[in-house]
């Protein structure tokens, strides 16, 4: 049976055009599904389904979502990050690592007050340190990583940053799914993106939809921590500010 199925040029030309024409037949696609942004089930022979592409640089994962979710696209994402869901997909055991466990990144979402105005605002925190690519000496260079990508650094949190170009922040259906930045052939690849989206609460998306506009405050581990309040969030940043530990960007909102 014919499916419901958007299949992007971007999409096409990664997967060619037979396996293409293969999942537009129904032949080498599900009926049912879970959507990959809002989780909850899908029908392609009943209502319009994106193909979307997950790319690592060894692995590639085909996934479905509803076209009132996601349009189809091709998303660049962390070879870790893509087997991790390929585990999660097959049940596979996850092999045995031969180095020791890569950080991930924490996001936490809240309103911070800035110029006597609430502004929606995402803080990231690694669980480990980040070290250059390449680098063997074990230090941690996310700050000076994000810096070198247009992050500024700030010693009180009282501004509203500047905005960076290229990157942005993707809410789909009222949920936090990725920060993008810049690809290395055009469009956008994800810098992060959640394993499931993120719950935001009403007062920060209608925010983030006045303002169309995310502050995003980066910090490394240790200095932020997960405070349960945004008062509390709010000294985090202050306190890792006057530590000189802290770096800040302006997005633009994808997405409602």
């Amino acid at each position: 049976m014919q499916r419901m199925l958007d299949v992007s040029d971007d999409v096409r030309a990664e997967i060619g055009d037979d396996e293409a024409d293969r999942l537009l037949t129904g032949e080498n696609s599900p009926g049912s599904y879970d959507c990959t942004s809002c989780r909850t089930p899908g029908d392609s022979q009943q209502e319009r389904t994106s193909t979307v592409l997950f790319v690592g640089e060894e692995t590639a994962v085909l996934a479905f979502a509803h076209a009132t979710c996601l349009p189809s696209q091709v998303v660049q994402v962390p070879e870790e990050q893509l087997q991790g869901a390929v585990q999660s997909i097959t049940g596979g055991e996850p092999a045995a690592p031969e180095e020791p466990e890569q950080a991930v990144l924490g996001v936490t979402s809240g309103l911070v007050l800035l110029e006597g105005e609430l502004h929606p605002a995402l803080v990231v925190e690694p669980t480990g340190p980040i070290a250059r690519p390449g680098a063997t000496s074990g230090g941690d260079d996310f700050l000076p990583l994000l810096i070198e990508q247009g992050f500024m650094p700030v010693s009180q949190v009282k501004d509203v940053p500047a905005a960076l170009n290229g990157w942005s922040v993707l809410l789909a259906m009222g949920q936090l799914h990725a920060v993008l930045q810049p690809g290395e052939s055009g469009g956008q690849a994800a810098w992060w993106q959640a394993h499931q989206p993120l719950h935001v609460t009403e007062g920060w998306r209608a925010a983030a939809n006045k303002t169309n506009k995310v502050l995003v405050f980066a910090a490394p581990v240790g200095s932020i921590g997960r405070q349960p309040r945004e008062d509390l969030l709010r000294d985090a940043l202050d306190k890792a500010a006057a530590n000189g530990k802290l770096v800040t960007a302006c997005m633009p909102l994808a997405g409602t």
